[in-house]
């Protein structure tokens, strides 16, 4: 309804949780390293990310998802109030599996268990990993997390069958706490708490969220307004995107093209039912209450006026927000993600390697001199170990001679790699990688990639920083990204 108003393609706070949308503070880059880890190693057992109601744990599952190697079979399980023999047939029709069952009545614990143990063995005999995502676990009974605990057992002589993920609210790490639980506690590799973002980080999310949404002009919100934002939404972004939302709908009813403190302290009230502050001379509290009354009855108005053109426009402006993100995120936007600031945090004792004191990506220089990928494709032909070397430099680390990967163990780092990136996602990231480039003839040809700008990206070419345009990058690259991560 107000998108128009402020010049934007779209509501920029939909509480839908679109990847798109994912402000990747360090502490959502962590959770994602954690999830990524998870896949990577393929040690079985499971991974654990919680975090506050509205923290961002579903959204950045979701950016999780999108970046899953083809090699991976993900279950997703959304409603985990189940009963053990709902849990396994959930998951065997989340895997497309069909449990056999001999004699009269349903598929037993028994026949489905043994279904699922022969999908695990003949999909690891293919090269395939296995996933099962299970969201809300809060919300799991003893039973069913000690069956959970028990599908962790299938097993080879060489790795566990089967990566469980448990993503869920507080309440799930006092759950894995209790004596009882201590079994599978045992077999979390990686665990991670999703916090919620501080003052300055909510500033940032507010103004990446209305970036990618398309505004061009000046942030609609003063100071005042992003502190009293971040005082009710205590930085959770759900109530941020709530509390945002409403208060640009007042600013919008009263014709406003500025939201102060004023207008988010009514739309608090509104939302939270929160109490306003006392204002000092007994003047201020009769405006407020018209605040209030114009957030409703002066976006109704308002509202039916513009619905028809806000209505003719939205498909348009979808359309075109969807070829933009395909390309490259705006200027506006990149300038708006936070920057990789040191190194991340140290996980708990029994948590995974996560990406610590990594380079980020640099914005793509005009100083760097242009290469052209369809004459240059040819000499970049078997350079992997080449790439790989370039990017270790960039980490300050000596790979030495012999297989990249395996000689950056000796320095607590591991590889990573997934076949289904995109640009949105490796900005996300913010680390330099090693990228696949693919001919006509699928030949292979391998570069680093050290930066990345609007337009342009910069790639590292027998040591010297090159600039390519992303339109003649896309015509060699399909998504194939790697990395290091530091363990």
């Amino acid at each position: 309804m107000y998108a128009q108003h402020f010049g934007l393609k779209q509501a920029p706070f939909s509480i839908a949780p679109d990847p798109r949308y994912l402000y990747m503070s360090e502490r959502h880059r962590e959770a994602l390293a954690h999830l990524l880890y998870g896949v990577r190693g393929g040690e079985g057992g499971f991974v654990v990310l919680t975090g506050e109601i509205g923290a961002g744990k579903t959204t950045v599952c979701r950016c999780f998802l999108e970046q899953i190697p083809e090699r991976c079979n993900v279950a997703y399980i959304f409603n985990p109030k189940l009963t053990v023999e709902e849990l396994l047939r959930t998951i065997c029709a989340e895997f497309h599996i069909a449990a056999a069952h001999d004699g009269p009545g349903a598929a037993t614990v028994k026949d489905h268990v043994d279904a699922l143990n022969e999908y695990l063995l003949r999909t690891h005999a293919a090269g395939q990993n296995c996933v099962l995502i299970i969201d809300e676990a809060q919300n799991l009974s003893a039973d069913v997390l000690e069956q959970l605990r028990l599908l962790t057992n299938l097993e080879t002589s060489e790795r566990k069958l089967l990566q469980i993920v448990l993503i869920g609210q507080p309440e799930l790490r006092a759950l894995l706490a209790r004596p009882e639980m201590q079994q599978l506690a045992q077999r979390v590799i990686a665990r991670y708490h999703l916090d919620a973002l501080g003052e300055a980080e909510t500033a940032k999310y507010v103004g990446h969220r209305l970036s990618i949404a398309g505004l061009n002009g000046p942030m609609p919100f003063d100071r005042g307004a992003v502190r009293r934002i971040y005082h009710h939404s205590r930085g959770v972004p759900r109530r941020i995107n709530l509390l945002a939302d409403r208060a640009l709908l007042g600013a919008y009813a009263k014709g406003s093209a500025r939201v102060d403190s004023g207008i988010v302290e009514a739309a608090a009230k509104e939302v939270f039912d929160a109490p306003k502050p006392a204002a000092s001379g007994g003047a201020g509290l009769p405006r407020a209450a018209l605040v209030g009354l114009g957030l409703v009855a002066g976006a109704v108005l308002l509202g039916a006026a513009l619905l028809a053109i806000d209505r003719g426009g939205r498909s348009a402006a979808k359309a075109d927000i969807a070829s933009v993100a395909s390309a490259a995120p705006a200027p506006a936007a990149q300038a708006a993600a936070p920057p990789a600031a040191g190194p991340l945090q140290p996980a708990p004792a029994e948590a995974a390697p996560v990406a610590a004191e990594a380079p980020a990506l640099k914005d793509a220089s005009p100083a760097a001199a242009p290469f052209d990928l369809a004459t240059g494709f040819e000499s970049l032909l078997g350079a992997e170990n080449e790439a790989w070397r370039e990017l270790a430099g960039a980490w300050k680390i000596d790979l030495g001679s012999g297989e990249p990967c395996l000689a950056a163990r000796r320095h607590n780092v591991q590889c990573f790699r997934t076949a289904r990136s995109t640009l949105a996602l490796i900005r996300q990231l913010d680390r330099p990688g090693v990228l696949t480039l693919r001919d006509a003839y699928n030949r292979a040809a391998y570069v680093m990639l050290a930066g990345l700008s609007g337009d342009a990206a910069i790639v590292v070419v027998d040591g010297a920083a090159r600039s390519v345009p992303l339109l003649a990058l896309a015509d060699y690259w399909r998504g194939e990204f790697a990395t290091f991560w530091r363990a």
